[in-house]
């Protein structure tokens, strides 16, 4: 008997020592893989060109941008939602913009909640997804998804209502880069002349938003990963750069916009970003030969350049301090671009002129003051801004844009521009470099993508918890798919199409096949349209014809009819309509 219960003890005993073991080393792999959780960092620039950068065909000097994509992927078919607010929007909450109440941009509130221009309560932010897994978060630059920028005023929709711990940047969405309009850190509006915290005699938005961000990094508290957010203005309009800067892109551009556009078609099919028979787009303006002031078109582009240029630097300055941190290696950095070149003409034609009208614009702010006008029309010492056809840019007493020619330029070999759903306006670079996961150095991914998709990815990377419900709201399921798989080497399969909507220019991307409507907004200046008139459907085959030259509706009707009702039923489920316009009469 006594053998027996010595037998049953003894075999009780092992079981609980082993359960014990396995139980420490379950904790163990758990704490492992809590400390193995990626710091991730998402990278958005403004208003460029899925050619613009050099390791997507342009000639512009982007070692560092080039470095992460040789040692990380390149996705040559990643989209955008083709403006500003809605790509912001869309990128922070995983949904298409309308579910976030960003149909359109911040400068709207329309009956339908789907354009209340501001960040809804039925989406959460990457921030605060990120905070469900113990992230520390951070923001440094451009925010564009609040409809008030104003100190006075509900902030429920600024940075740090939305998931972040520190922010540093603008809650507008463009302004003079050397002093920025509604320039804030954390809740604070401020201005750089006032700010105790970062001092600079020669300040420049795109530098300071760069120095910030790997300040963020330095100071942050080490026992927990991080989310770090840094959407840049450049290359947005105006043009503005520091002549030193500008000094490298002397006489890069003086053969003109289509020498340039062979060259960099030539580059993209070189570095396989394209088919070899890929055919360049028509071009969209006149001919170099025929433009009469060849030195200011030439000179705005040395200065979009430079500008971008600039922000490959600052990118540079924050892979160092990744560097110097000991964490390159458990970081994701994900490089984007928020719509294609912009086409906007802002301050380019007419007489060389101010941009005040009255001497009251032209009383400068004082020091203290603070700048909300995106467009100022004197700078804080007291120098007016000129604006015209014979403006090139560069010192902040200017404000001009680059302009359609040369968007046509970055938007190479494509057709059309910000606003629209032609892969001119959608498509953007995507650079993942994640030395920990991605072993596939130097590689080339075409699998169809979108900005929905970044939520995906991070929550699976994170381990992070999307909820159902917060604050007894009802949140929206995420609308992407993780790229996780593509990082790891493995093949990856989307089951629903992707979709756009902006300024009623609509796109339904299924498989290789692409259904695009230019749409128009009639009656009024920007933002005063009344009506809108809906344009024809287009069908194109993307991987015969990524240019979108060969219009397919005709010989496949069946094909547009199917993809149109797909279209229909997810502008019906995400509340397209009603929009702020209404329907053209006559289609006038």
């Amino acid at each position: 008997m006594f053998k027996k219960y010595f037998y049953l003890t003894c075999q009780f005993a092992i079981i609980v020592l082993l359960w014990n073991c396995n139980s420490k080393k379950n904790d163990t792999v758990e704490k492992r893989s809590d400390l193995e959780r990626p710091n991730i960092i998402v990278i958005m620039a403004d208003d460029m060109g899925f050619s613009d950068v050099g390791c997507y065909g342009g000639e512009i000097q982007t070692p560092n941008l080039n470095d992460l994509a040789q040692n990380g992927i390149r996705f040559t078919q990643f989209y955008n939602a083709a403006r500003c607010c809605p790509t912001r929007a869309s990128l922070l909450t995983g949904l298409y913009p309308h579910q976030a109440g960003m149909g359109w941009m911040t400068g709207i509130d329309s009956e339908n909640p789907a354009y209340q221009g501001d960040l809804n309560s039925n989406c959460v932010t990457l921030a605060e997804v990120a905070k469900t897994s113990g992230y520390s978060t951070f923001m440094a630059g451009k925010w564009h998804v609040s409809k008030n920028v104003k100190a006075e005023g509900s902030k429920n929709n600024w940075p740090l209502q939305r998931g972040f711990d520190r922010f540093y940047g603008t809650i507008e969405g463009a302004g003079n880069y050397y002093d920025p309009a509604t320039l804030c850190r954390d809740n604070t509006l401020i201005n750089p002349f006032i700010d105790s915290e970062y001092s600079s005699e020669d300040y420049y938005y795109t530098d300071a938003i760069s120095d910030e961000a790997a300040r963020f990094i330095k100071e942050r508290d080490k026992k927990n990963p991080f989310f770090l957010y840094v959407p840049y203005t450049a290359a947005h309009w105006p043009m503005q750069a520091k002549s030193e800067d500008i000094k490298k892109y002397k006489g890069v551009y003086d053969a003109g916009w289509e020498e340039i556009r062979k060259q960099r078609i030539e580059k993209m099919k070189m570095l396989g970003l394209i088919s070899p028979d890929t055919e360049l787009s028509p071009l969209d303006t006149h001919l170099w030969s025929q433009e009469k002031n060849k030195e200011v078109q030439a000179g705005r582009m040395e200065i979009y350049a430079a500008m971008i240029d600039v922000m490959d630097q600052g990118i540079g300055g924050i892979v160092e301090t990744l560097k110097n941190e000991g964490i390159l290696e458990n970081t994701l950095i994900l490089y984007l671009q928020d719509n294609g070149g912009c086409a906007e003409e802002i301050g380019t034609k007419g007489a060389t002129r101010l941009w005040a009208e009255s001497e009251e614009e032209l009383i400068p702010l004082e020091k203290d003051g603070i700048e909300y006008n995106v467009i100022p029309k004197v700078t804080r010492n007291g120098k007016p801004i000129w604006q015209g056809e014979g403006i090139k840019g560069g010192p902040d007493s200017t404000y001009v844009a680059y302009g359609k020619s040369w968007a046509n330029v970055s938007n190479t070999p494509f057709r059309e521009y910000k606003h629209w759903i032609q892969e001119g306006g959608i498509s953007t670079p995507l650079i993942a470099h994640y030395p920990k996961m991605i072993k596939n150095n130097n590689s080339l991914n075409s699998f169809p993508s979108h900005i929905i998709d970044i939520m995906s990815t991070m929550v699976e990377l994170m381990g992070a918890n999307y909820p159902t419900e917060k604050d007894g709201n009802k949140i929206h399921p995420m609308e992407g798919v993780s790229l996780v798989p593509i990082f790891k080497g493995e093949e990856i399969r989307r089951e629903t199409p992707i979709f756009w909507e902006h300024e009623l220019n609509r796109g339904v991307r299924e498989g290789d096949w692409k259904l695009v409507s230019k749409g128009e907004l009639l009656d009024g200046p920007y933002s005063k349209w009344t009506n809108y008139k809906l344009g024809n459907w287009e069908l194109y085959n993307i991987a015969e014809d990524r240019s979108e030259l060969n219009d397919l509706s005709k010989a496949y009707p069946l094909k547009v009819k199917e993809m149109a009702a797909l279209w229909d039923d997810y502008a019906e489920r995400i509340h397209v309509f009603p929009n702020p316009w209404k329907p053209s009469i006559n289609g006038k």
